[in-house]
């Protein structure tokens, strides 16, 4: 049911890029046990506590988990741009694994869709700016507000940031998480979403697509 159309890499076959990124994540993850919460994270975290949210086993308290969230909602890469996108999904199962999975997908969801927001705008401002014809512009809207899903399903491992969850009075479990992803990756993938069903309607806008994008 689920059918990828971008090659996303195995741990194995990580970039150099991946992979020191994920190392620069574990060392967070170590740091952040010994580091103090900030205050706006504490607060956050005794709201949450009061509101019955309690941590998975082995997962950091919620009040590190709020400092993880912040530090990287607010990071910037070389543009100056933000360097991930945040998204949140909650849900509702009879188990926490079954709640847990249905709120990872409406955070992918989620993401998708900031996506496809982000990829829209840049198709108008290109459009404004005459370096994109009315047509083509239609053609790739088209595309990008179709493939919600396609877009969810190609992203390939997000970051969990966020992992709480709470008991409800008929014993259910409720499951907020919170994704982080890479915006630079999130970019390539849609646009290599978009080529690829560009192709299938036999339409080639390549250097379209890269001014559009910003990347090649």
């Amino acid at each position: 049911m689920f059918i990828s159309l971008v090659s996303m890499p195995s741990f194995a076959q990580l970039t150099k890029e991946q992979e020191k990124e994920r190392k620069e994540m574990s060392k967070m993850t170590k740091s952040e046990l010994n580091a103090k919460a900030s205050k706006v994270a504490r607060k956050e975290a005794k709201r949450l506590k009061k509101e019955g949210w309690l941590v998975s086993p082995g997962g950091l308290p919620i009040d590190k988990q709020l400092d993880r969230s912040y530090n990287l909602q607010y990071e910037i890469d070389k543009n100056m741009m933000p360097k991930y996108i945040m998204a949140e999904g909650m849900s509702i199962g009879e188990t926490y694994d079954a709640a847990k999975l249905q709120a990872s997908e409406i955070a992918k969801q989620n993401l998708a869709g900031q996506i496809q927001t982000e990829v829209t705008a840049l198709i108008k401002t290109t459009l404004a700016n005459n370096e994109l014809g009315q047509e083509q512009a239609a053609s790739i809207t088209e595309i990008v507000t179709a493939s919600t899903n396609l877009i969810s399903q190609s992203l390939g491992r997000t970051i969990p940031v966020v992992e709480l969850y709470r008991v409800k009075p008929n014993k259910n479990k409720e499951v907020l998480v919170r994704l982080a992803y890479d915006t630079d990756t999130a970019m390539k993938v849609t646009k290599n979403i978009i080529k690829e069903e560009l192709e299938k309607k036999g339409e080639d806008l390549h250097e379209q697509l890269d001014k559009i994008m910003g990347i090649k």
